[in-house]
Order: C-alpha cells, then structure tokens, then sequence
C-alpha cells in the first residue's frame, strides 16, 4: 500500500528536514510529497535536496501563496499520478504528531476516510487562545446543523484519504480554501456515501497565542455549509422533477 503524505509548506525551512526523518521512519510504505509556495526562506530548495537524497520524497513548486486549498488539490492530483494507494494531508509544522500515522494507515483499512480529531474526546488541542479554540469548536458544531455530518471536528487538517474517494470527487469543482476546504471535502464524502472514522489526536500549535485565521477564511466557512447544503436540496428536487 503506497502512502503519500501531502505536506504543504511555506517558510518552514527550520522544520522539514526533522519531520521528513520522523514521517518517514513511522512506516515503510509512506512516501512525502512537499507542495512549496516559493518559501523565501528557501524551503523549496531544502526540500528539493531532501528528494534527491531519497526516492520517497518529491515536490512540487509553485509560484507564491495560492492558498492551502489548491496545494491540496495539486497535491492530491500528483499523488493520485504517482500511484497512491493512501493520500494524507498534513501539517509542515508539528502541529499533526507523525506518531499518528500507523493508525491512519491501520484505521484506513476498514474505512475510506480518517480524520484526526481534536475533540473526540473532549478537547485535546494545547497553546490556543480561548477566542480561536471557541472559534474552531463551534465551527464544527455550526456545521454539523446545518449540513448534517456527523463528525466530532469537521474543520481538522490532518486526515487520510483511500485514493478511490478522491477519484470519486471532481476535484475541479472544489474551491474552497482553509477551514471551508476541510468542510467541503467531509461533505464531498459524506455526499457519496463513504465511511468515515475520526480518530483522537492531540493538536499542538507552536505559534502560541496567535491565530492563523482571517476573516475571509471564517466568512468563507460560513457561507460554504449554506452552499453545500442548498445544492444537495436542489440536485434533490431536480432528480423528482425528472
């Protein structure tokens, strides 16, 4: 089973040579594929010695910041090229502990989704601020009412997907960035009928005290539950009507 981890990164020179090694020694049948937005730090190019130094590890570069959203896409579209069994989306900072991984690829087997999930079990998320864990945790909640999924953390970047629910979903038709990226695609899945499991993680955010978020990013959230459900209710009545 081919693995491939989706790391996006930006500035995070500091970071992948460490997490490179730790992902890679989790499993033998996980593979790296870094997604750089033309880091100025360099990381690009750190990451470019790193892939030619082991042919478990690749890149791709981009021009700039184009949104975590479409490296995902981009990613998911070069993994699914190459052969992967298994896609993963990740974190470059530390915030996603690669410990998870064999029980991603474990839980894998009997579902076609894995999300990590920061509140299964309570809440286990360390150095947010309370008005930006309040904002997360609600997030999930807003959207399990209005959308119907029955998830724990809809909003979680840290997941594994079978490679047959991202051949299912036009990925094309997926422009959504941040926290709705995430939403968008548990509601793609859940729309198609595939299973999926949340396993408890522990998120720990090294930029203690500030927030990733942007106004845009949460408005954007807000209005995608709304357009995810309006159209599964009109593709609903234009299949009676037809």
């Amino acid at each position: 089973m081919k693995a491939i981890v989706i790391i996006p990164t930006y500035n995070e020179r500091d970071n992948i040579i460490r997490l490179a090694g730790e992902v890679l020694s989790q499993h033998p049948d996980l593979h790296i594929l870094f997604v750089d937005d033309n880091s100025p730090d360099g990381t690009g190019l750190l990451a470019d010695e790193l892939a030619a130094s082991s042919d478990r590890i690749r890149v791709i570069h981009r021009s700039g910041k184009l949104g975590l959203g479409s490296a995902y896409r981009d990613g998911f579209r070069a993994a699914l090229a190459a052969g992967a069994d298994v896609l993963i989306e990740m974190d470059a900072d530390f915030s996603h502990d690669p410990t998870i991984l064999p029980l991603f690829l474990e839980t894998i087997r009997n579902c076609d989704l894995v999300i990590g999930s920061r509140y299964l079990n309570g809440v286990s998320v360390v150095n947010w601020p309370l008005r930006r864990l309040m904002l997360s945790y609600f997030a999930s909640v807003y959207t399990r009412f209005i959308t119907g999924l029955q998830l724990k953390d809809c909003t979680s970047g840290f997941k594994c997907f079978r490679r047959s629910v991202l051949e299912a979903i036009d990925l094309g038709t997926v422009t959504s960035d941040g926290y709705s990226f995430q939403i968008e695609m548990n509601y793609r899945c859940k729309e198609k009928g595939f299973h999926i499991v949340e396993v408890p993680i522990i998120f720990i955010d090294r930029h203690a005290g500030t927030s990733k978020m942007s106004r845009k990013i949460v408005r954007e959230a807000v209005f995608m539950v709304w357009k995810l459900k309006l159209g599964t209710v009109m593709r609903r009545l234009l299949g009676r009507k037809g």
